[in-house]
C-alpha cells in the first residue's frame, strides 16, 4: 500500500467568531492511501485548540508510512489503529486521518459503505445544526438569514453579554437553539442562572459552558440544569469519559479527538451503556471527515455536522443536505469522491 499526504487550508466563507479567537481558515492534512487501483481518503483537521499542527502531523504520517508499507489486501482497520495509536500519546486528529482513509479503502475494496459493512444500515436523513460564529449584528443577520434552509441554529456564545447576543438572535429567528460556549463561563451560580434563562428563549442544550478543569462545578450546574449540558473540549477519547460521569449529560464525539471512526465508535457504546446522550459534531473539516462521522448518525442525539456549508474551497464531495437535513449517500467507504483531482498531482 502506499500512503501520501498533502497539506491545504480551508477557506471560511466568513470570518468564524468563537470565545477565545476568530479565524478565517483552517489547516488540514488531507491522506490518500493507495492500493491496487483504490483510494481510500482521510482527514486530519486542526484547528489551533487542538495543539497539532502541519508540521507535527506530517512527522506523524512518516512514522506511519512503514506500517502502510507493509499491509496487504487482509488488513483489519482496528487491528491497525492499535499499532498506530502506540506511536505517539497524542497526534488524534493525524490518527484520525489514517483510520478514516483506511477505513474508506476497506469499504471500497469491498464495495460496501461503512455503515453496511459495520451492520448499522443506512440511517435516514437527520436534521443538523447550523453553525453560527460569534460576529457583528449585522453578519449575524446575514448568517442566520444563509441557513435558512436548517431548522436548528447552533449559536457559538461566550461574549462579554451573551442574553444581549441571544436576544439579538431571536430578532430573526424562531429556530431552536444549540448554544456552544466554548469553555466562556466561570461562574456555577452564573452558568446555571443562564441555563434556565436559555430554556425559556427555546435553547435545547449548552456546550461546554465551563473550563475543561471545573469539574466539581459543571457537576453542580448539570445536577441542577433545565437543559442538557454537552461535553466537548472535556472530552476527546474514550479514556476520557469515565471522569465525565455525572458531570455533563452527554459527549460530542469529533473524529479529530478520538483518533477516528474507530475511537467514535468505542465512544459511542460507551456512552449508549452509561446514558451519556450522543452529539456527533466536527472541527472546520471537509466532506472527507464530516461524511466519515455521518457513517454514525444512527447513534446521534444530536447532530452537528455543517462544516462543508461554511468553507468554500471543499476538495471532496460526499453528505448532502436537503432542509437542513444531512443525506447520506450508497457509495462504499466513507461515501467522499475527490473532486479537486489536482490535491494529490
Amino acid at each position: 500500500m502506499v500512503l501520501t499526504y498533502k497539506s491545504y487550508l480551508l477557506e471560511f466563507k466568513h470570518p468564524f467568531g468563537v470565545s477565545s479567537n476568530v479565524r478565517t481558515h483552517t489547516p488540514t492534512v488531507f491522506v490518500r492511501i493507495e492500493y491496487n487501483g483504490f483510494f481510500g481518503y482521510g482527514e486530519a483537521c486542526l484547528p489551533a485548540y487542538l495543539g497539532e499542527t502541519p508540521e507535527n502531523t506530517i512527522a506523524f504520517l512518516e512514522k506511519v508510512k512503514p506500517v502502510i508499507d507493509a499491509l496487504d489486501f487482509s488488513f483489519d482497520v482496528k487491528e491497525v489503529f492499535q499499532t498506530i495509536d502506540l506511536l505517539s500519546e497524542t497526534n488524534n486528529a493525524a490518527k484520525a486521518s489514517i483510520d478514516i482513509a483506511l477505513t474508506d479503502l476497506a469499504g471500497k475494496i469491498s464495495g460496501t459503505p461503512y455503515y453496511d459493512k459495520m451492520g448499522f444500515g443506512k440511517s435516514v436523513p437527520v436534521s443538523t445544526s447550523a453553525t453560527i460564529g460569534i460576529d457583528n449584528a449585522e453578519m449575524l443577520a446575514q448568517k442566520i438569514q444563509e441557513a435558512g434552509d436548517f431548522s436548528i441554529l447552533k449559536i457559538k456564545a461566550g461574549t462579554s453579554d451573551d442574553k444581549a447576543l441571544i436576544q439579538l438572535i431571536r430578532q430573526h429567528t424562531d429556530k431552536p437553539l444549540y448554544v456552544d460556549v466554548n469553555q466562556g463561563w466561570k461562574d456555577k451560580h452564573f452558568v446555571l442562572d443562564m441555563l434556565h434563562w436559555f430554556k425559556e428563549q427555546d435553547v435545547i442544550l449548552v456546550e461546554q459552558p465551563m473550563p475543561v478543569e471545573m469539574f466539581s462545578e459543571m457537576a453542580w450546574v448539570t445536577e441542577k440544569s433545565p437543559i442538557p449540558t454537552i461535553a466537548d473540549e472535556s472530552v476527546k477519547r474514550l479514556k476520557d469519559l469515565e471522569k465525565i460521569k455525572g458531570v455533563f449529560t452527554g459527549i460530542n464525539i469529533k473524529l479529530m479527538k478520538s483518533a477516528g471512526l474507530t475511537g467514535a465508535l468505542e465512544m459511542v457504546q460507551y456512552a449508549r451503556k452509561n446514558n451519556l446522550e450522543i452529539m456527533l459534531g466536527c472541527m472546520a473539516e471537509s466532506s472527507c471527515g464530516t461524511s466519515a462521522m455521518a457513517q454514525l448518525l444512527k447513534f446521534a442525539d444530536y447532530v452537528d455536522l455543517d462544516a462543508p456549508n461554511l468553507i468554500t474551497n471543499d476538495p471532496f464531495k460526499g453528505i448532502t443536505y436537503n432542509g437542513g437535513k444531512v443525506i447520506l449517500n450508497d457509495s462504499p467507504g466513507i461515501g467522499v469522491e475527490l473532486v479537486n483531482t489536482v490535491l494529490f498531482q
